[in-house]
Formats: C-alpha cells, sequence, structure tokens
C-alpha cells in the first residue's frame, strides 16, 4: 500500500515536475559545494581542519554540507541568508516602518523579502572579508601555509567568490520555494546535512570493522537514533488545540456564522532556531581558542566543550532563553485576540479582547517551556554520546531535529498536493501536520 501512494506522486504532471525541479536544483547546489576558492591550498586547508571538530567552524561546516571545510565558493552556505532574515525579524519589533509593512500581506512581505536579499550580500562580504584574513593566518600542523600567497588580489577574490556563492543560493532556495515543492532553503540545509551521512555511516562501520565499536554498539546506536527520530516526530506534530466559537450575525438576508474551530498551538513553536543559537554561542570560546594560544582562554574552552557539565548547563540556559524570546517575536498573544475578536470569535468561557490574549499567553508559556525541555534534551544527550563513545557528528541531536523537522514538512507539501488531486497520500489514518 505504501508502495502505491508513492507512485500516486507521479501521476500528476505538475507535481511530478515540481520534484524533479527539486532535485535538480538540489544537484546544482551540492556540485557547487565542490568548486575550490582560488588561492588556497586544499592540503593545508584539510590538516588545518581535521582539528577543528567541536568548534563553531565544525558546526557551519555541518549546515555548509562540508563546503566550509572545503573552502569552496559554497563555504558560507545559506546561514548569512538566514541571519538576515533573523535580523529583519527583530527589528520589526524595534522600528514601526517594518512592523507595518509585515502588516501589509503579500506586498510588504515581498519588501521585507527584498531587504533580507540586501541584508545577506552585506552579511556575506563582511564574513567573506573575515574568512579571507583568518585564512592568511591560518598554518597546517606541519606550518605549511593555507594562503600561499596572501594579500589583497586574494581577499578580493574571495570575497567576491563567497558573497556570489551564497547568493546563488540564496536564488536556488526561493527557485526551490516558488517552482519546486516549497521550503527552499530548508531543503537546502537538509541536503547539506544528509550529505554527511554516507561518511557518518562509512566511519561508523570502518570503526565496527577495526573493533573499536562491537556489534551490539552499532545496533544501540540505531536503536537510539530511531528512537531520537520517533520523539521528535511526535513532539513537532503535537499541538494544544484551543477551542474558538464564532457567533451568529445576519448580513443581508443571510446568516453566517455559528462555527466551532480552533486555535493550533504548536509545542516547539521556535522550531530549531533555539539550539543553533546556543551552539553557536557555546562553540564560540573554542573557535577563539584554536585561533589563540593563550593558556586561560584554552582553559575557558575546555570547560565549555561538549560533555561537560558547564556546557550542559550552559547549553540548556540558552535553549530555554531562545526559545522564549523566538516564541514572542514570532508569536503576537495580543493579535490573535483581536483578530478573533474582529471577526466575532471567542473562547468558549474567556471573554473576549484582553483576557483572551492573557489565556493565550499563559498556553503559550506553559508549550514554550514543554518545547524547551524538548530541545535540551534532544540537543544534550546526544552530545554525551558523541563525547564519550566517539560516534560521528552526524548523530548529533541539532542535525536530527533539522532533517526530521524538513523531511516532515516536505511531506506535508507533496501530501497537500495528492489531497488537492483527490489522491491518497502517505498517511491511511490521518494526515501529516506541518510544523509551522
Amino acid at each position: 500500500m505504501a508502495v502505491d501512494s508513492f507512485q500516486n506522486v507521479f501521476k500528476i504532471p505538475e507535481l511530478r515536475k515540481r520534484i524533479l525541479f527539486t532535485l535538480l536544483m538540489l544537484a546544482v547546489y551540492r556540485i557547487g559545494a565542490h568548486i575550490p576558492t582560488p588561492g588556497i591550498d586544499s592540503q593545508a586547508l584539510a590538516q588545518f581542519f581535521a582539528r577543528q571538530q567541536g568548534t563553531l567552524l565544525g558546526f557551519f561546516d555541518l549546515f555548509a554540507g562540508g563546503a566550509l571545510e572545503r573552502m569552496t565558493i559554497f563555504a558560507l552556505g545559506i546561514m548569512p541568508y538566514i541571519s538576515a532574515t533573523i535580523i529583519l525579524e527583530l527589528l520589526t519589533v524595534v522600528v514601526p516602518s517594518l512592523d507595518k509593512l509585515k502588516k501589509e500581506g503579500e506586498q510588504g512581505r515581498k519588501k521585507i523579502n527584498q531587504y533580507a536579499r540586501y541584508g545577506t550580500v552585506v552579511l556575506s562580504a563582511i564574513q567573506g572579508f573575515g574568512i579571507a584574513l583568518g585564512l592568511e593566518q591560518m598554518q597546517s600542523p606541519g606550518g605549511a601555509a593555507v594562503v600561499p600567497f596572501p594579500g589583497w588580489p586574494f581577499r578580493f577574490i574571495a570575497i567576491m567568490s563567497f558573497t556570489a556563492g551564497t547568493a546563488f543560493i540564496m536564488w536556488v532556495g526561493e527557485q526551490i520555494t516558488e517552482r519546486g515543492i516549497g521550503n527552499g532553503i530548508s531543503l537546502i540545509i537538509y541536503a547539506g546535512i544528509v550529505a554527511g551521512m554516507p561518511s557518518a555511516v562509512g566511519g561508523t562501520f570502518e570503526l565496527l570493522r577495526t573493533g573499536e565499536f562491537s556489534i551490539f554498539f552499532v545496533l544501540a546506536l540505531i536503536v537510539f537514533m530511531l528512537f531520537v527520530v520517533a520523539v521528535i516526530v511526535f513532539v513537532e506534530s503535537g499541538q494544544r488545540r484551543i477551542p474558538i466559537q464564532y457567533a451568529k450575525r445576519v448580513v443581508g438576508r443571510r446568516m453566517y456564522g455559528g462555527q466551532s474551530t480552533h486555535l493550533p498551538l504548536k509545542v516547539n513553536t521556535s522550531g530549531v532556531i533555539p539550539p543553533i543559537f546556543a551552539s553557536s554561542l557555546i562553540m564560540f570560546p573554542a573557535t577563539i581558542a584554536s585561533f589563540m594560544a593563550v593558556p586561560w582562554v584554552q582553559d575557558i574552552a575546555g570547560l565549555i566543550s561538549p560533555g561537560r557539565w558547564l556546557y550542559t548547563l550552559s547549553t540548556v540556559i540558552l535553549i530555554f532563553f531562545f526559545c522564549y524570546f523566538y516564541t514572542a517575536i514570532i508569536f503576537n498573544p495580543v493579535d490573535v485576540a483581536d483578530n478573533v475578536k474582529n471577526y466575532g470569535g471567542f473562547i468558549p468561557g474567556i471573554r473576549a479582547g484582553r483576557p483572551t490574549a492573557e489565556f493565550i499567553d499563559r498556553a503559550l508559556t506553559r508549550l514554550t517551556f514543554a518545547g524547551a525541555i524538548y530541545l535540551s534534551v534532544i540537543v544534550v544527550l546526544p552530545t554525551y554520546l558523541i563525547s564519550y563513545f566517539n560516534t560521528p557528528f552526524f548523530f548529533g541531536g541539532t542535525a536530527l531535529l533539522i532533517v526530521v523537522g524538513v523531511a516532515m514538512d516536505t511531506m506535508a507539501q507533496v501530501e497537500s498536493h495528492l489531497v488537492m488531486r483527490h489522491y491518497e497520500g502517505f498517511m491511511k489514518k490521518g494526515r501529516v501536520r506541518s510544523r509551522r
């Protein structure tokens, strides 16, 4: 039956074209991730990055699909675009003109996206300049310079290569969103992470072959991964449905309203933003320590390295902070309550207006607390597994969270196309709910 459901995908010409276009764009992205930046000694760079596991560089390389380690034209990945988008989201809270644009609908959204593109180019140029300066200072363990001929010619070429690469990835993501199956930026991150899966699996079996891992440990690792995936699917699909009742009203000779619906509040409203931000901040000292030979800096980096108690405590605190902070930015209970009131709706037993906003805020606060606990467990526990048993980085909680979440979103997109064409979808006893 599952095979029949999968075959239904290719029975719809429009959906088939969208899937093939998405696969083609992702293939182009993966090809570009292997085009090297001119002026860099690849062997010296590979030796340098061999020492950067567990630092911010290794973390960013996860989202770049290995392009940062090879220092290709896609070395910056899609992170500048994500950073620019998040910065604009934050600015809408304090800049009235941006907040007004956000409320203007489709045209306002297009204008904000245009600002995000400009911000992406600026951030890419700044980060590219910083990376070019850093590359000129890098040396392999044998003393070979990563950049044999440093200077402004190399810096200019590096800045142009990195900025153009990020702009092209941004364009690919937008094309997938418009002409593919949607979620273009998420699918690019997904493709970058999954690209490291074969090497991670191969490394695990190599450790099994050499006797460092036993067959029982590998089986336990697989069971643990399946359990984590099941937890992620369960929680990401979880919702608190607040009932909404619409009063009856007469317009002309017709009666409207009288319907019952619900307001879905997700358990994890903030998505994967808190783990990404928390991990970036925690790994920053380790990255600084890799460039500095100052003893006290390296001591601090050692205290907050993965597997240490200070690392765990700091990660959990930052995840809780970003969960509440980002949820407060993207979800405004006052606006939701006003919209419900304007359309004649109310929550049974709760007065419209401010009491409704307070009720939604209390429910969202409790859900965010549960979501923060869930994210902390997903991120921290695999870290101890990586630290104590030296398992591949692919099995980290943040990577699994992104991979499973994007896969669920993509299935929901395909499911909607199938249902519109009256085809049976992937699920027989219910539909796949999107994480949004």
